[in-house]
């Protein structure tokens, strides 16, 4: 199928005609990994740290590994941000998360927390989310020592790292855990019934399409069925929850289920803004010189500085 993807994107195209299969997980890994190498790197105006560390991790599994990012010159209390990851819950790692953990320390002055989460299929759910929520516990308790405002912390990410997301919010309404004043669901994946329009017709866009996802949510869930917690779009209940930035992109298979679960989060009384970006797929924000990817880049970020302020 031929799609009206925006001009300056479609240079990149050439660089992944066939997509990214999911069908060999490592080798899927690694061909990320290669891409990433390809990418350039965020240079920091401002002096950031960067530390990593291992942290308590859920009962009766492993240490979770963390990078904190911290704009040195912001002064304290920072607002601060549990950055997750994605990569379809299977692939993914910190240093794909460095660009944007760094932009946001650099530029709105938080200290970013990167959770390197387990991933599947090795570590099936609820692995991946139980070690977020321990991040997210993590930096709640060490708010004092990490300069950050107990009260300004958000969390967020792209992809799977926004399902991830969305499914740690309702985990720490549900649990009374930290409070949690900002969501950042980029691009989101929420449902696994893979029955939206968007999903059903987009079999063979950039990147990401509909073979991936089966694949990324058989390989989360192990064969067993999901709650709302690994499936966000599953929960009848989305009030208290905190305000969100939900963005979706045209030619990408996870677009409607964003834009049902922003439209959902609106009518539980929760605070949303939400932008549908015409012309780009899924993973169309790396290629950081087109118009509308500056774009879509600062204003997430605004989103971030204003859920945060």
């Amino acid at each position: 199928m031929t799609y009206a993807i925006d001009p300056e994107l479609l240079p990149w195209l050439a660089m992944m005609p066939d997509g990214v299969g999911f069908e060999d997980v490592q080798a899927s890994r690694a061909r990320m990994a290669s891409m990433r190498e390809q990418m350039p790197t965020y240079e920091p105006a401002n002096p950031v740290t960067v530390e990593e560390k291992l942290i308590p991790g859920p009962a009766g599994a492993p240490e979770v590994r963390v990078r904190v990012y911290t704009p040195t010159s912001a002064p304290a209390p920072r607002p601060g941000f549990v950055s997750i990851h994605g990569g379809g819950f299977a692939i993914g790692d910190l240093d794909q998360d460095a660009p944007i953990s760094t932009e946001i320390a650099d530029k709105i002055g938080a200290v970013v927390v990167s959770v390197d989460y387990r991933l599947a299929p090795e570590n099936p759910y609820p692995a991946g989310l139980e070690d977020c929520y321990a991040a997210l516990e993590w930096t709640a308790a060490k708010a004092s020592e990490l300069g950050i405002d107990p009260e300004r912390i958000g969390i967020g990410g792209m992809s799977a790292g926004g399902g991830l997301s969305a499914g740690l919010a309702l985990l720490a309404r549900d649990r009374g855990g930290p409070a949690v004043k900002f969501q950042l669901l980029g691009i989101p994946e929420l449902d696994d019934r893979l029955d939206t329009p968007s999903m059903t017709k987009f079999v063979d866009t950039p990147l990401w399409h509909r073979p991936n996802a089966i694949l990324s949510w058989k390989y989360y869930l192990g064969g067993k069925p999901a709650d709302q917690y690994a499936a966000p779009a599953r929960a009848e209940d989305l009030s208290g929850l905190p305000p969100a930035y939900v963005n979706v992109c045209e030619f990408d298979p996870l677009r409607d289920e964003g834009i049902i679960y922003a439209l959902r989060l609106l009518q539980a009384g929760v605070p949303v803004e939400l932008h549908h970006f015409p012309g780009t797929f899924h993973g169309s924000e790396m290629v950081r010189a087109a118009e509308i990817t500056k774009r879509m880049a600062a204003e997430r970020l605004d989103a971030i500085r204003r859920g945060l302020s």
